[in-house]
């Protein structure tokens, strides 16, 4: 079978279905990216593509989104006449809608059946816009928002079938919707996800290596931001270092801005909270580790005694799910998104987004008390292999609508 993938960061939600699909054979598959690095998977050829048109900065507020889509989803189309020019015609395509890639697909290939992936519906109220009382939305920012929803309504008729990865992210969408979606995660490999107590984690600083013998505490966001809850974990900081001498914190994420408004200082939100909380902390125990290898994050995580996970109602991060599958103790924002994977007492601890004072008084009776808590690192994993393990629970999912769009001889054989 002939699969195209779209998305301008490939392989994003797609990585765990390329590696499965590619280790089966028997499937001709190309991605188009925006990178203009496209990563090397042997077994598929990924082309870069380049958006037909970027808008200026002066760009209308209310169309500039529609706009830059726009200009992607063309970009894709010229990509997509080569590979039709050289004899490609996918009989399946999968690609996320959030940036107008698939926008002109059908125009293109009509009876192509298109699959796309539905993150999320740029709410006013409700979700991340206005949550955080400290990052107040413009009066403007309403009517904003729903305009970057052209492109989800542009969409919804763009494919044969679309997706979303959890119940929360789809019922962001209206309900007119939900006939053509199905709630399914992208999948964890929880296979390869576990506990390991002989995990370490050498740290420059110390000239040594920490393990699970050493208190470590961990906090993980792909950038360094509010949306993440960054100013919260960082005003917890004070209480849990003073409480707890000698544990050490270990921060991975970036400096920039992937959701919300940008900081307006020179290294971010992280230059921010560091010069608002000074000299409060013992800044020698704090350790950023800027972005990680995804094999690095895993050992760190498998010597936190604590792992900390915020997020302001949102697009839920892969790692929470990672976290619970490697047993880690986590107390996370008690917030929607994280409730629909997490049950306080049960798989996780749960404290209210608002209050670092809460944050840090959980995460200081963790540390105390581990002993208390070690039941919910095996609940949280049992949970994950019960709802989001790739290979068990959500590929079967996946494959059996991808298969209802294809002809019987197209389909693609069901694991097991």
């Amino acid at each position: 079978m002939k699969i195209l993938f779209v998305h301008q960061n490939f392989p994003g939600q797609y990585r765990q279905l390329v590696n499965w699909l590619i280790a089966q054979g028997g499937h001709q598959m190309v991605a188009l990216t925006q990178s203009k690095t496209p990563p090397q998977i042997p077994g598929m050829a990924v082309y870069g593509y380049t958006p037909h048109h970027r808008p200026s900065d002066k760009a209308y507020a209310l169309s500039k989104y529609w706009e830059e889509c726009c200009g992607a989803g063309f970009g894709v189309v010229r990509a997509c006449r080569k590979l039709e020019a050289e004899g490609f015609v996918p009989d399946l395509v999968l690609g996320h809608v959030g940036w107008g890639e698939l926008t002109f697909l059908k125009q293109l290939w009509p009876d192509v059946p298109i699959i796309g992936f539905f993150e999320y519906f740029y709410l006013a109220r409700g979700g991340s816009v206005g949550f955080d009382p400290e990052f107040p939305a413009s009066p403007d920012t309403p009517f904003v928002m729903h305009a970057r929803n052209a492109v989800n309504f542009a969409n919804i008729e763009t494919v044969d079938l679309g997706h979303s990865p959890t119940r929360w992210q789809m019922e962001t969408f209206p309900k007119s919707f939900h006939p053509k979606l199905y709630c399914c995660h992208d999948g964890i490999r929880a296979d390869l996800l576990g506990p390991n107590p002989e995990a370490d984690v050498r740290l420059g600083r110390l000239n040594r290596s920490v393990t699970r013998e050493d208190e470590i505490f961990t906090y993980m966001a792909r950038n360094m931001e509010p949306t993440r809850g960054f100013h919260i974990f960082m005003r917890a900081l004070p209480d849990i270092l003073a409480a707890r001498p000698k544990a050490r914190v270990l921060v991975i994420g970036g400096s920039e801005t992937s959701y919300g408004k940008k900081s307006n200082l020179q290294g971010g939100y992280r230059a921010e909270m560091e010069r608002e909380i000074g000299d409060r902390v013992d800044w020698d125990r704090v350790h950023f580790l800027g972005r990680v290898p995804y094999g690095d994050f895993q050992k760190i995580i498998q010597i936190s005694r604590c792992h900390i996970y915020l997020t302001v109602p949102f697009v839920l991060s892969w790692s929470l799910l990672e976290c619970m599958a490697m047993e880690a103790t986590i107390v996370a924002s008690d917030t929607a998104p994280v409730r629909e994977v997490m049950t306080h007492g049960e798989t996780g601890l749960l404290v209210d987004f608002f209050n670092p004072e809460a944050l840090a008084g959980q995460v200081i009776d963790v540390l105390e008390r581990p002993g208390d808590h070690l039941h919910l690192g095996p609940a949280a994993r049992a949970h994950v292999l019960e709802k989001y393990d790739f290979l068990s629970r959500t590929l079967p999912v996946h494959l059996d609508h991808m298969n209802h769009l294809l002809p019987r001889a197209k389909q693609i054989p069901m694991p097991g």
